[in-house]
């Protein structure tokens, strides 16, 4: 693995690593690193089935899943975005909320893909 320094460089080496993915899975990416204010999305790609705003979570030789650090509050706060992005974009697509994990370890890296995995309450 080439040499990655500093937080921000090993997670944007995360989301390359799952824009890669999406794109083999068949979504086209809309935006990256999509703010709204103070809100944020990782990435936002579009499928035939509609919109997916996903998070991205890398570790290094994780010890614990990176897909458990998308907490109920990080969950509030991208559907929040995704909201935002929407009423901006006038989009009347389907919405998903999507998370992929990457777990790097030396010269290897472990993509996993969790679509849907969670669906947010407006109230």
């Amino acid at each position: 693995m080439q040499e990655v320094r500093g937080k921000r460089a090993f997670g944007q080496l995360g989301e390359d690593k799952a824009c890669a993915f999406l794109q083999a899975q068949g979504h086209r990416i809309v935006a990256r690193n999509w703010r709204g204010s103070h809100l944020e999305v990782d990435i936002i790609s579009e499928a035939s089935d509609g919109l997916h705003f996903v998070e991205v979570k890398t570790r290094l030789d994780a010890d614990a899943a990176p897909e458990e650090k998308v907490d109920a509050l990080k969950q509030r706060r991208i559907s929040a975005a995704a909201l935002k992005y929407l009423n901006e974009t006038g989009s009347d697509r389907e919405v998903f909320f999507d998370v992929v994990s990457v777990t790097i370890s030396g010269d290897e890296s472990t993509v996993n893909y969790f679509p849907q995995a969670w669906i947010p309450m407006y109230l």
